[in-house]
């Protein structure tokens, strides 16, 4: 069967630990979407390790790891990652990249970087991966392909110096910058060549074999649901669909295939980058207590290690989040972390023109949301550790079953702590 394991809200709700968790018992693990502009941090027997292009199997033995054809793959950042593990300890992972993703090349990388120096102040706050731009590429179909990269050397040389001749007027006329330099984009690729070659191959019909045999696939999406393209907080999003839904199309398996979806929520809100977020906490000193006790070792971005921008459950938008991902299972992360606070806000509403509405509007009514509280009692104890549901404090199981009345999807497993097994099944 295949499960899918993908972000409710924001990004960074622990995706990565869920997925390590259940790779245990996964035959293949793929990354279907997105690129090395997020990360999933993982604590394991290993250590501790950020992942941004690897998926998050790639710690146990028995398993495949896969770079799905829908991944902004950056040869740089997964060869860096390769060797980064290796060096922590950790066997060489099996790997297997799609003959189908295209590559993310140094110009993205520059155009990204140059388009957000010249909308300075009004920047949408990207990473600077190169991400935007190579999927603007891909869908203007001037992109490159894995496969192209063993194409004939003329076809490949004319195909460069079209993509050259149109970037350059871009860079040259509106950033002034240096221009590309054909030869330089050629030897890019020979180079990529070189580097994935051991690697590539037809990953959806290798999938679609394991499945034939009865082999358990899990997909690892990136981001969450508000960073999608189509249903998310638009312009603030992301280039590719963060849905499980795309998670058929980015690694190639028919939509009946994918039987679980768990979608990942944390116990409160945060964010990267700039865009609307209701529930964010206005008062920096309490936001910055909470960021500083969160995650593992504080709320930072695991690419960009940008404080994250703090906020409170947001029952509204984690509601949206799951049934626009199709939830089965929502895994609740991080509980642990709030053990310190005396009470708990928790969102459960958008005022918006004097009503108030649980339903997650269109950006344009988002400007104009102030959040609706109600406060629930902390517990006010240390919880790693814990192993059964009703072994914790009777305030701490309140609010897990709050928040799940108010989402109206079934919280079916509690993290609280950042190992691999503190973990908590209901």
């Amino acid at each position: 069967m295949v499960k899918a394991v993908v972000g409710a809200n924001w990004g960074d709700e622990g995706k990565g630990k869920i997925t390590d968790m259940l790779a245990e018992n996964a035959d293949i693990i793929v990354r279907f979407q997105g690129g090395a502009n997020a990360g999933h941090t993982i604590v394991n027997d290993y250590g501790k390790f950020a992942l941004h292009s690897l998926p998050s199997g790639v710690f146990y033995n028995h398993t495949t790891s896969v770079i799905g054809n829908g991944v902004a793959l950056s040869v740089p950042r997964i060869s860096a990652e390769i060797k980064e593990i290796i060096e922590g300890g950790v066997p060489m992972p099996k790997i297997r990249i799609s003959d189908r993703a295209q590559m993310v090349m140094s110009y993205h990388v520059l155009l990204d970087q140059y388009e957000e120096e010249r909308l300075a102040g009004k920047s949408f706050g990207s990473t600077k991966s190169g991400i935007a731009p190579f999927y603007s590429d891909k869908f203007a179909k001037i992109g490159f392909q894995v496969s192209e990269l063993w194409d004939d050397e003329e076809a490949l040389r004319e195909k460069i110096a079209n993509v050259v001749l149109k970037k350059n007027v871009l860079i040259e006329n509106l950033y002034h910058k240096e221009p590309l330099r054909e030869e330089d984009i050629y030897a890019e690729l020979m180079d990529y060549k070189e580097k994935i070659a051991p690697y590539v191959c037809d990953t959806a019909a290798l999938i679609q074999d394991a499945l034939k045999e009865g082999k358990e696939v899990l997909l690892e999406g990136q981001l969450g649901t508000m960073k999608d393209p189509d249903h998310g907080i638009y312009p603030m999003v992301t280039s590719s669909s963060t849905l499980a839904g795309y998670g058929a199309v980015g690694a190639g398996v028919p939509p009946y295939e994918i039987k679980q979806v768990i979608a990942v929520c944390k116990a409160y809100s945060s964010a990267v980058g700039a865009g609307e977020f209701v529930s964010e906490i206005l008062e920096e000193d309490v936001a910055d207590e909470l960021r500083r006790r969160g995650g593992d070792g504080g709320e930072y971005g695991a690419t960009t290690g940008r404080p994250r921008r703090m906020g409170w459950f947001d029952c509204v938008a984690s509601k949206y989040g799951c049934r626009l991902q199709g939830a089965t299972d929502v895994a609740f992360t991080v509980l642990d972390v709030l053990g310190y606070l005396d009470e708990i806000p928790v969102c459960v509403g958008y005022e918006i023109d004097g009503e108030v509405t649980t339903d997650f509007p269109t950006t344009a009514r988002l400007k104009k949301a102030k959040p609706v509280y109600e406060m629930l009692p902390g517990w006010k104890c240390e919880i790693t550790g814990i192993r059964k549901y009703e072994d914790l404090p009777e305030n701490c199981r309140k609010y897990v079953e709050f928040i799940e009345e108010k989402i109206g999807f079934p919280i079916t497993m509690v993290s609280n702590g950042p190992g691999r097994s503190d973990i908590i099944y209901r």
